[in-house]
């Protein structure tokens, strides 16, 4: 279910469907680094301005779906104009820094992104842009990474399928939220 806060910045509804706290799992697989499989938080949240602050983070499971350790985090901001078009500025905690622009697609919750200035510290590792496309597909998040370095040209390399994380609190308003006259059996419900 997508809900659209009435406090969300009128620019960022064609976003909502980002809104949220999510977790899953995905895979992980580049050249010159380990495959594996991984664990994923994001968190996409608003506090009235024009922009979703986004969080990310990842750890290496293990063959039981066990932590083993941190794999990346991002944080970032994202907006969105009237022509559809989005803007994403990201911190990875490698020691790059991002801007990425994309669109979200006609008539459906899709976002294609693609890097158009990256910047890194000496200590980071060789990376020169990337292109990721999140969607919005039976009420779960998915994503898909790709990435390119001096010596790898574009290619996938993360990738996960989140579901939406209900806190106890957002359960308690939906059913605060219900009609007072909602029948007590349950099947008159569904006639």
């Amino acid at each position: 279910m997508i809900e659209i806060p009435s406090d969300l910045h009128k620019d960022l509804v064609p976003l909502a469907f980002l809104l949220g706290n999510w977790a899953g799992a995905g895979v992980h697989d580049f050249p010159g680094s380990e495959k594996c499989n991984f664990g994923q938080e994001v968190t996409f949240s608003h506090d009235g301005r024009d922009f979703l602050e986004y969080r990310s983070h990842s750890w290496v499971l293990d063959n039981d779906g066990n932590k083993v350790r941190p794999l990346e985090s991002e944080h970032g901001f994202w907006r969105i104009d009237a022509a559809r078009k989005v803007e994403v500025t990201m911190t990875r905690d490698d020691g790059v820094i991002e801007i990425w622009y994309g669109e979200l697609a006609d008539k459906k919750p899709q976002i294609d992104l693609v890097t158009d200035a990256v910047a890194r510290t000496a200590a980071s590792q060789p990376y020169t842009g990337g292109k990721r496309l999140y969607g919005y597909v039976k009420s779960d998040l998915m994503w898909v990474g790709e990435k390119q370095t001096p010596e790898v040209e574009l290619r996938p390399y993360m990738s996960a399928h989140l579901k939406k994380v209900v806190t106890p609190e957002e359960v308690e308003r939906w059913a605060k939220a219900l009609p007072d006259d909602m029948p007590d059996d349950g099947i008159a419900f569904f006639k």
